[in-house]
């Protein structure tokens, strides 16, 4: 049994987004980190090898430096790496690059009992559409926003949860799940983890390694193969102080009220 987990380096939103005159993310000049939901996928298939057995193997599509994210996952228990990471990938759409991480991943192999595991979604672009997309071109099933997983032979179930509630949903493997921070807690990096993470395989994976692949066409890649591309991004403005109001019911009503009446919003 193999478990491919999908993982993406992403600009730490915490600070100033930067863009470049295409519309693309200048990631060199942010910050980076691992997507937070990734790291629930990540922790998923490390609980399914405590108790399982199984390999782990991570994959990620990004620019050359992506591999030290690929490293601190490899440190937390992962076995094998791979980077897909080439100039004709630059610029690439939800649609885009979801044929290219599904061509590497075929390129890989997903066998009967083989599990795909994304986060529900990247804090860069919040579309959640790489993961079902991948699904799609694989010919997989696929179960989104997944908060619990259950393994029984080839049979998995899946707590996946709604608006209102969740739904139970049984598939049989090969397939591909999303996760959701409710999944789990991600565990941490672990000092034997870090020092033998760099005996670990790690295989870069570019446009000449996969090319050759069904889904990979040089007008369907990148930015000038991608259907969708960004108009305008921009860092939204800071929110003012909020102001505490303090006293009882009443007392704190009229003063509420009073504010608002200042204001001309009522």
């Amino acid at each position: 049994m193999k478990i491919i987990v999908c993982v993406k380096q992403v600009p730490d939103t915490s600070g100033k987004v930067a863009v470049n005159p295409d519309g693309t993310l200048n990631r060199a000049s942010m910050q980076t980190i691992t997507n937070p939901d990734d790291l629930n996928a990540v922790e998923a298939a490390l609980a399914l090898k405590d108790t399982t057995g199984c390999q782990v193997v991570v994959v990620s599509m990004g620019p050359p430096p992506a591999e030290g994210m690929l490293r601190e996952v490899l440190a937390r228990g992962a076995d094998e790496a791979y980077l897909v990471s080439a100039r004709e990938f630059g610029g690439s759409d939800t649609f885009a690059t979801s044929q290219i991480i599904a061509a590497a991943i075929h390129r890989i192999g997903v066998g009967e009992g083989d599990i795909v595991l994304c986060g529900r979604q990247a804090i860069d672009g919040d579309t959640a559409q790489v993961g079902p997309q991948i699904a799609e071109k694989l010919h997989i099933p696929q179960v989104s926003y997944v908060a619990d997983i259950q393994m029984d032979g080839s049979t998995v179930t899946c707590k996946r949860i709604l608006e209102d509630g969740y739904m139970t949903v049984r598939t049989q493997t090969p397939c591909l799940l999303t996760c959701i921070k409710e999944l789990n807690t991600p565990r941490y990096m672990s000092v034997p983890g870090i020092v033998g993470c760099y005996d670990k395989p790690l295989t870069v994976l570019n446009y000449e390694a996969l090319k050759d692949e069904p889904l990979i066409e040089v007008d369907t890649i990148g930015l000038a193969g991608s259907p969708t591309n960004i108009l305008t991004s921009f860092t939204p403005p800071q929110k003012g102080a909020g102001m505490m109001l303090e006293g009882d019911g009443k007392e704190t009503c009229e003063k509420l009220a009073g504010l608002l009446a200042d204001k001309h919003i009522i």
